[in-house]
């Protein structure tokens, strides 16, 4: 049986948030006009392993943790499903929305981090700075998430992002939680 983990007292919580235009055919937050997420230090690192993270995910019950893994090296995004990242092991410096997209945001993430990616986000591994950089994967309660690449062919998938719904809980808090804010 995983060990119980209790995330960060939200009153404590350090959270940012990014927009990020589209750049070329990757919508990133565009369609959703919602942010991504960075709850800093959202698990404490001293209990935290990848099934302890999957169990208080479970039983807040707004997402289904699918894998555990690190971040692919070539920019994705899908299209069919909101995104929760958690990190649960060592640190790496990521990128959203698009190498080349001027507007892109860069930053280093490391465990006990969770990241929010709204549907369309473009996002890849830049470089595992500390060697072993693994995550729990996460997607909301009966979506099933694809692999969009914004290449052309793409766009009658890119349309459907627009009916994706958004949260009703915060998938790591619960009945309150940073997502509700937008």
């Amino acid at each position: 049986m995983a060990s119980k983990i209790a995330p960060t007292p939200l009153a404590s919580l350090r959270v940012t948030r990014h927009s990020i235009p589209a750049h070329g055919l990757i919508p990133n937050t565009s369609i959703q006009n919602k942010p991504i997420f960075h709850y800093h230090g959202a698990f404490p690192s001293a209990t935290l392993t990848p099934s302890s993270v999957e169990a208080h995910l479970s039983a807040v019950g707004v997402v289904e943790p699918q894998w555990r893994f690190t971040m692919y090296s070539t920019t994705h995004f899908h299209s069919t499903s909101h995104e929760l990242l958690c990190v649960t092991r060592g640190s790496a410096r990521l990128c959203f929305g698009g190498e080349d997209n001027p507007g892109r945001v860069e930053k280093e993430v490391g465990q006990g981090d969770v990241l929010l990616l709204p549907a369309g986000v473009g996002h890849r591994l830049l470089e595992d700075v500390s060697g072993g950089f693994e995550m729990v994967g996460a997607y909301p309660r009966g979506c099933n998430w694809d692999m969009c690449y914004g290449k052309k062919g793409e766009e009658a998938k890119v349309q459907n992002i627009s009916r994706i719904s958004w949260f009703d809980k915060d998938p790591v808090y619960g009945e309150n939680g940073p997502v509700l804010e937008v």
